[in-house]
């Protein structure tokens, strides 16, 4: 027993300074993994901080740079983009804008995308944002097209673009394409329309479940609102109607309705006279006013319409549509007062300082 005892006091005495150094090291290589995970954080955190104090930096310069072009910016400066939702009257528009661009002194260019696809590549938002931005030979002007919106603050550049637009009835939109694929309009009456030879009317198709008269296919007005985010093309995304609304708000200089085409215009005319001067005059009068209508459209059935507004689709289409109408009603009504039938400015007056002490600055009015 007492030689048990002995072989086993030894084995300890032999075991032990290895078991301490496996502790130690071991030790050593947990410390030195915290260190290291630490170093890494504290790192990764400098680097947030500096891209964070690089984009204040960047900020600040734009502000200084605005400023100090404040006073050489005018309207021979001006862009105006006007991204048309297909089916809402653009047509008319952008003919009293060709109508109007020599004698107001502006320039029309269309913006035409390859395959009628309403987002761009990243390459091509770049590309196109720059060369809108520097082409100073054809300022003013007023771009045109088929293309969801372009957020030019997020591409360098410091001078951001007029956006205007005309927004449609959801239903009414869809209805009007449904037929127009089938029978085109009046604007180019003799080309054959993809879908030409087609009888079938849009209740029956909405009957038989059939692809054209989707509620799905009324998913437009929103992602041209909403811009080139993934989300904005998804039907139903409930992120892409508030972005919509959102962009409404903070990027567009006035949103119409087609159902208020005359008034829309009367408005540009009144807030943007540089482009628009003469515009609804000259609206009134010419045939702009019908230059492109869908030929041997079939307005819907009660039970059609009651079923397509079923849809999750159009309820959100139309809440997009109702909240554009609301805000032009509200820049109408606060821009314009209606005298002797007509729409007239209300000639606003602001008063501005010509110096930075108050108590000795001269006051001056002008009209808005």
């Amino acid at each position: 027993m007492s030689k048990l005892k002995s072989v086993t006091v030894m084995f300890f005495r032999t075991l032990a300074p290895r078991m301490w150094f496996f502790i130690v090291v071991l030790c050593c290589v947990i410390f030195t993994f915290y260190f290291q995970m630490r170093v890494m954080r504290l790192e990764d955190s400098k680097h947030k901080l500096e891209l964070a104090v690089a984009r204040i930096q960047l900020r600040e310069v734009d502000k200084r740079r605005s400023s100090d072009h404040l006073s050489s910016i005018n309207t021979q400066d001006l862009v105006v983009i006007y991204n048309r939702v297909p089916k809402t009257g653009s047509t008319s528009f952008v003919g009293v804008a060709y109508d109007l661009c020599k004698q107001n002194g502006f320039h029309v260019l269309h913006i035409n995308i390859t395959g009628n696809m309403h987002a761009l590549s990243l390459k091509n938002q770049f590309q196109f944002v720059w060369n809108v931005s520097l082409w100073n030979a054809m300022k003013p002007a007023l771009y045109h097209g088929h293309l969801a919106f372009v957020d030019f603050a997020r591409f360098g550049v410091s001078q951001r673009p007029l956006y205007i637009n005309l927004i449609r009835k959801p239903l009414d939109r869809l209805v009007s394409y449904y037929y127009f694929l089938r029978h085109g309009d009046n604007f180019r009456p003799h080309l054959i329309r993809r879908k030409h030879g087609d009888k079938m009317t849009f209740d029956e198709c909405v009957k038989l479940h059939q692809a054209d008269c989707d509620p799905e296919n009324m998913w437009l007005q929103i992602p041209f609102f909403c811009g080139h985010a993934a989300e904005c093309w998804i039907p139903g995304n409930e992120w892409a109607l508030a972005e919509a609304k959102k962009n409404l708000i903070d990027h567009y200089f006035l949103v119409g309705v087609t159902e208020e085409l005359d008034d829309f215009i009367k408005l540009l005319e009144v807030a943007l006279p540089s482009f628009f001067h003469g515009a609804s005059s000259h609206y009134e009068t010419s045939n702009r006013s019908h230059l492109r209508r869908t030929s041997q459209k079939v307005d819907p059935l009660p039970e059609t319409v009651a079923e397509i507004q079923k849809s999750h689709i159009w309820k959100m289409e139309n809440e997009l549509y109702e909240y554009a109408l609301e805000q032009f009603h509200y820049a109408k009504k606060r821009a314009v007062t209606i005298k002797d039938g007509g729409m007239t400015d209300k000639n606003q007056q602001f008063i501005g300082t010509c110096c930075n002490n108050p108590e000795d600055s001269n006051l001056q009015t002008w009209n808005l």
